[in-house]
Order: structure tokens, then sequence, then C-alpha cells
């Protein structure tokens, strides 16, 4: 049960979630597993029987579990720098600096009392210790600073080792060994960075498109609203100065202009309502269209069967209405709760009845939209008024399903032709 929980909320996050998860993992599980394989490489025979002081053997594999410690933390922030959501903590770098130094220094030192011959494992070790450290560097360092540091770090153990008594084929093994793995640390983690940092502009292209969806939208409405009431109030301001002017000098035809006044308030009043309650009529083909457009706007796949312009129109318009409403909210619905993936848009009609439904995934018992709610009453409420019926609800595997069914009115010409079979 534990495990089929954890791959359901797997399977619910979000691309760029899983991509992001799966990227610090990797550069976090890199630095456990190379300062694990040094730590092991530090305490085999050769150093333990080599007469080296316990407390440098010691001082050796704490400085490694301190790269740990500062390293696994530091990841996190520098990949958060890279992909500009905060600051480094610079005092944190330094110290992965310091503990990068003792640690190198730890090895060569060992290695001064077991002989670079008697000890092949330094070199190894010697790259392993530079992971930790390098794989957060490379990340808030510039290219050009990076590969200067890099050299500068191959070359003093590259000193370091002959000074320990490596001859040249001891110096040249830690010069291929350290700078091959610097090379590769740099050249994965700088790519898996980039990669996240794609996705994450992506992700917010996305977001900024759909606001921009709600944006027009919202100047669709107040077009409407200019559209209705302009030219209304700008008649009623008229005809209120010509009341005026005719009751100033006495004239009876002021009270016509006044009653003609109430009437256009009263003409502007309803309209007003109109537009508020669907923008004058809903348009079930347009409500399809719109709801298409907003969730893939959202990153939402949505595909519309049977709701062609002509299946449509073989709708009554009240059926077309009822039903717009319902695509309208079931839309708003899908883009508040839970995190889909996937929306499907069913639109059929046979055997007397128009039947409408709305399938998404991503939604949890959590998340799941309440069957008593406003929304959803009011739309309840609406298709009573030509005798339909909503079921609303989880149908289980995360997926959410609304269906609206209306009754068709009897033609005398020919029945209702079926748009879709629901599948």
């Amino acid at each position: 049960m534990w495990v089929r929980a954890r791959m359901r909320r797997w399977q619910k996050r979000s691309g760029y979630d899983k991509i992001d998860l799966y990227t610090r993992g990797s550069l976090h599980s890199l630095v456990w597993l190379a300062t694990l394989s040094q730590v092991l490489l530090t305490v085999t025979r050769p150093v333990r029987e080599s007469g080296a002081p316990l407390a440098l053997i010691a001082g050796t594999v704490l400085a490694a579990v301190g790269q740990i410690a500062v390293g696994i933390p530091l990841v996190a922030r520098t990949m958060d720098s890279y992909l500009g959501r905060r600051d480094a903590d610079r005092r944190l770098l330094a110290l992965g600096a310091v503990l990068l130094a003792a640690n190198m220094s730890g090895l060569l030192a060992l290695s001064a009392y077991t002989g670079v011959e008697k000890f092949p494992e330094l070199q190894l070790a010697l790259g392993a210790s530079v992971a930790p450290f390098m794989t957060s560097f490379v990340l808030v360092a510039p290219v050009w600073v990076s590969g200067v540091f890099q050299a500068l770090l191959v070359g003093g153990l590259c000193v370091g080792v002959k000074l320990t008594g490596g001859d040249g084929t001891s110096v040249l093994s830690t010069f291929l060994g350290v700078a091959f793995s610097s090379l590769l640390i740099t050249v994965s983690v700088r790519l898996s960075a980039w990669s996240l940092g794609v996705m994450s502009k992506l992700r917010e292209a996305q977001d900024v498109e759909t606001r921009l969806a709600v944006a027009e939208e919202r100047l669709r409405f107040g077009r409407d609203m200019h559209d209705v009431l302009g030219r209304n109030l700008a008649v009623i301001a008229l005809k209120s100065e010509l009341a005026v002017e005719l009751a100033q000098r006495g004239k009876p035809a002021a009270v016509d202009q006044m009653v003609e006044v109430q009437r256009i308030a009263r003409v502007s009043q309803q309209e007003v309502r109109d537009v508020v309650r669907g923008y004058r009529e809903v348009d079930l083909h347009t409500e399809l269209a719109g709801a298409r457009g907003v969730l893939r706007a959202a990153g939402i796949s949505c595909s519309v069967e049977g709701g062609s312009p002509r299946d449509v129109e073989r709708l009554p318009a009240t059926v077309q209405s009822a039903l717009g409403w319902v695509v309208r909210e079931a839309a708003t619905n899908v883009l508040r709760h839970g995190d889909p993936r996937l929306c499907v848009i069913r639109l059929r009609s046979a055997e007397g009845e128009a039947r409408l439904v709305v399938e998404n995934d991503g939604v949890s018992p959590a998340t799941a939209v309440s069957p008593g709610g406003s929304g959803l009453n009011g739309l309840r409420e609406r298709l009573a008024s030509l005798g339909g019926s909503l079921e609303a609800g989880p149908t289980g595997d995360g997926l959410f399903r609304l269906a609206a069914t209306v009754p068709l009115p009897a033609s005398p010409r020919e029945p209702a032709p079926a748009l879709q079979e629901e599948r």
C-alpha cells in the first residue's frame, strides 16, 4: 500500500517536478557515492599497516564526512542560485573549499607514510575527494573561473604527489585521474543544470500564457460591457440634458424624454445582467473551443470529441446554452483542483437526450470537488429547469468525471442525430 501510494504521488507530479527531483537526486547521489568510496579507499590495508598515526587517518575520514555534510545543502543552494531563485551561500562555499583542501592534504600525508607505489588507490581517492565541492562550485562559478581553478587544483596535486615520493608515472596517473574526474563532473553537472533551467523557463512561459489567456478573457468581458453600456449611457446623458432644458422652458415634452431615459436605463440594466450571466448568450461551440485553449495554455492536454460546429448546431438553443455553462464550470474546476495532465470532453446526442462528459486526471480524494459546491449546485438548478441532471465525482485511479444530461424536445421532422457515442 505504501509503495502504491508513493507511485500515485509520483505520477501526479508535473514533468518539471520529476526532472527537478531526478537532477537533484543525481547530484546528491554523486556527492554521497564519491565521498563513501574515498573513505573506503582511505582505510585500506596499505594505510592501516603503514604506521600512519590514527589521528591522521581519522582526520582524513572526518574531512571527507564533513564534505558530505556541507556538500548536500551546498548542492541545493547552488542549484537554486543557478536557476535564479536565490543567492548562493558564500560562507558555505568557502567552508567546502577548506574541507576539500584538508581532505586532499590528509590523503597526500597518508601516501607519504605508505609510499606512493604501495598506495595505488591514491589517484582514485584524490579524484573522488574533488567531487563534493566541484559539484557545487561549477554551478556558481563562470566557466573560465572553474577551468582555472581545476587547472590549479590538478597542478597542486601533481606537485604534492611528487613531494611525497611519487615518480613520473604516479604524477601522470594523478594528473589524468583528477583532470578526467573534474572534467566529467563539470560537463555532467552543468548539462543537468542547463536542462533543468530550460524546463523551468518553459514552465514559466506556460504560466505566462495562462495568465494572458485569462487577461484576454477579461478584456473581452470589458469590451462587451463597453459595447452594452457605452451607447446607452451616452443616449441617457443627452436625453437627460434635453429633458432639463425642456423642463426649464415649461414644455410638457420633458416628461416624454424622462420616460425614454427610464426605458433606456431598464434596457441597459437587463443587458448588463445578460453580460454578467453569460456574455449575453452562452455559445456551446465557443465554450468548447475556449476551454480547450485555456487548458492547453495551462499545460493540460485537452481533446474535444463530438463538438464540431455542425454537431452543436443540431442541438436546441436552450440545450446549447445549458451545456455551455457546464463546459465553463468544468474547465474552471479542472484548473482549480488537483494537478491534471489530461482532460477529455465528450458530447453526444442519442435516444432523445444530449450528454456532455468532462473527465480529467490528477485528482486525489483530498482535492476532489465536492458535489455540494456552489458552482455545481448552480448547474444542477439550471439543468433541472430543462429536465436535465448533473453527476460529478471521482471515479477512481485519480480520475474525476462530470456528466450532464439534458432531454431533447421531440422533433416532428426527424430524430436528433447522434454526434458521437461516448466511449
